[in-house]
């Protein structure tokens, strides 16, 4: 494959994630309390996953792969709860503005760890990314925004714990194939999320099939999908500009809450998500141009 078509599916892993706020209105909507909702979602997510699984091609894993494989779930499942409780104290436009912090993150993590300064272009997309996001969300309209310390600190808890997946997903036991690194990867967030939120719900039948539609959404677009496009793409965009292309998370939740759930979504919210696929589109044709440089580079010094 080329390195467009890997930039592809990780972008199409950060829209599986926009799909997921719709979804999750609609489930409270119809009834359904927090621990429901999320131990639905990891719960499905993780048996949809191991369904493909079965089908697939697999490997032998040694003993410290499966427990690195599953540890590498604990952020994956670190970012939902802690997702969650941050619009427990925050709006929701307001708590995926702190989710959407990863972008710079990121960028931040790979300089510090891997001592790879950002260049003028990167810091560019990330600055455009930024803004948008903060127009695609709605805050710069919404008058009644109110910031809590609590909701801030869980929002940017999440926003970590993102970018550590993102990270994890290019570089834990990247040789494996990436259907049994995420079925791994997604048992771990399973596992997690079942450790603070009990899954007590599902000795209770009803409940279960009332829950079953909005989880197996939530599971395949939240659980099974991301980890699995990210295992695949990842290892070769890399994460700081694997990143950028999550932003695409933004403008599919906009959009989804506007056709969806019939929500107003004004002219700055839609100039945000311009800027943000701009943003993203800039940050993927700059490094290409680069990597392209670099090629001409190498192929004149031989």
């Amino acid at each position: 494959m080329k390195t467009w078509q890997y930039a592809l599916i990780v972008f199409l892993g950060g829209c599986s994630y926009g799909v997921l706020s719709t979804v999750v209105k609609l489930a409270y909507a119809a009834g359904f309390s927090v621990t429901e909702v999320i131990g639905g979602q990891y719960f499905f997510g993780m048996l949809l996953i191991w369904l493909i699984f079965l089908f697939t091609k697999k490997q032998k894993v040694k003993f410290k792969q499966f427990g690195k494989l599953l540890l590498s779930g604990l952020p994956f499942g670190l970012t939902g709860v802690f997702y969650y409780q941050a619009l427990q104290s925050l709006n929701a436009s307001l708590a995926i503005i702190f989710l959407f912090q990863f972008v710079w993150i990121g960028t931040f993590i790979e300089w510090a760890l891997f001592k790879k300064k950002p260049d003028l272009n990167k810091i560019i997309s990330i600055s455009i990314l930024v803004i948008g996001s903060v127009l695609a969300a709605g805050i710069v309209v919404d008058k009644g925004v109110t910031i809590t310390w609590q909701g801030s600190v869980w929002g940017l808890l999440s926003a970590i714990t993102f970018t550590i997946s993102i990270f994890l997903s290019g570089s834990v036991e990247k040789y494996l194939p990436p259907v049994q690194r995420s079925t791994l990867i997604a048992t771990g967030a399973f596992l997690t999320v079942s450790a603070i939120f009990p899954p007590v719900f599902l000795t209770n039948i009803p409940v279960v099939m009332g829950v079953a539609p909005y989880g197996l959404l939530l599971g395949l677009f939240g659980v099974a999908l991301p980890p699995l496009l990210f295992s695949i793409g990842m290892p070769h965009v890399g994460p700081s500009l694997g990143t950028i292309l999550s932003a695409s998370e933004l403008p599919v939740a906009v959009t989804m809450a506007s056709v969806i759930l019939a929500e107003h979504v004004g002219m700055s919210q839609w100039l945000g998500v311009v800027l943000i696929l701009g943003g993203i589109v800039y940050g993927n044709v700059e490094r290409s141009k680069a990597r392209a440089n670099t090629i001409t580079i190498n192929k004149i010094a031989k």
